[in-house]
């Protein structure tokens, strides 16, 4: 079924188009009768005004706030999401989400289409291999640009990240208080993603503060739970095992309790980074380094909407979300005697 237009619902009344515009738009004189003639044949026939082309045409922003996310399948971005959501629809804002699936062009392509349609705000989890340098101009003009997880590339904006290296360090300091000196990292992939840098940064400070030695044979990849999965049964087929193992992310985590689950081994410790929804419940319940993608979310719309709200400062702000660690029993198993 074809969607009225406005030339329905000038033909339903007997006036003109931009009589209808006005109406709607209220930008000109009108008279009462007919306004309310307008308005009763916009109900009747279900007519929903073209905001997108409405602003592009004048020149006005959208009550819309775009979010560009890298996965819409990982639950972390989906509770940040949320989170900004939440925000912005107490303020009368709708938030529009697309997934760039980790790619730059698609990231780009997104953050293109978000600003034809004038969006009042931009968002973006930047992709692994994003530049943000296209942006300047857009942020210099007065668009609020926040970037959230990970900071931007080629550009300074509002920013929004978890403590990584601080909570990566509590998490593998947990473990070497345990005994372990033989200790596994399963990172993300690309290596140079923001935060795997940072979390493996935060394992080598553990190591180096509890004078253990470095041993790149321990250190292995994966972006998702089967590859991460794949990773830590390389580990454990090593010569010299490791004792324990730190899951840099959320699918790293469950990659490594697949794993373990496989090997029936129950004598290696874990401590995942990110919590997760189940882990509880798992045998043994997962200990886990835990962000707060709900903070990161509010904390980031708050900036967001304290530069609708006028903030002008040209200094970007970046706040960091801490983390912390919850021992549940996985990364409290000892080292073997």
């Amino acid at each position: 079924m074809r969607r009225p237009t406005m030339a329905d619902v000038a033909r339903e009344v007997g006036v003109t188009a931009k009589t209808v515009s006005r109406v709607l738009n209220d930008d000109g004189p009108v008279a009462a009768d007919t306004r309310e003639r307008v308005l009763a044949a916009v109900r009747r026939l279900g007519y929903q005004p073209n905001l997108m082309a409405r602003n592009m045409r004048v020149g006005a922003r959208d009550a819309a706030i775009g979010l560009v996310i890298p996965e819409m399948g990982n639950p972390f971005f989906g509770t940040v999401a949320g989170a900004v959501e939440s925000a912005v629809r107490a303020r009368g804002l709708t938030l529009i989400v697309g997934s760039s699936s980790e790619t730059a062009d698609l990231e780009q392509s997104l953050i293109a289409t978000f600003l034809a349609r004038r969006v009042s705000a931009l968002m973006v989890v930047p992709s692994a291999t994003g530049d943000h340098r296209h942006l300047r101009a857009e942020r210099a003009a007065g668009l609020p640009v926040v970037f959230l997880d990970r900071p931007a590339v080629g550009m300074a904006a509002d920013q929004v990240v978890s403590g990584n290296r601080d909570g990566a360090r509590d998490g593998v300091a947990h473990l070497l208080a345990g005994g372990h000196r033989r200790i596994g990292f399963v990172g993300d992939l690309p290596a140079t993603l923001y935060t795997r840098r940072e979390r493996f940064q935060g394992y080598r400070d553990a190591l180096e503060a509890a004078g253990v030695p470095f041993d790149r044979m321990l250190v292995e990849s994966g972006h998702d739970q089967e590859a991460a999965c794949a990773a830590v049964l390389r580990l454990l087929a090593l010569p010299d095992p490791p004792t324990a193992l730190f899951a840099a992310n959320n699918f790293a985590s469950m990659g490594a309790v697949v794993a373990l689950a496989r090997t029936g081994r129950r004598d290696v410790a874990l401590v995942g980074f990110d919590d997760l929804t189940l882990a509880e419940v798992l045998d043994p319940p997962l200990t886990v380094v835990a962000q707060d993608p709900a903070a990161i979310g509010a904390a980031a719309a708050e900036l967001v909407l304290s530069r609708l709200d006028g903030h002008r400062s040209k200094a970007a702000r970046r706040l960091v979300i801490p983390t912390r660690l919850i021992p549940r029993g996985s990364g409290e198993i000892p080292p073997p005697s």
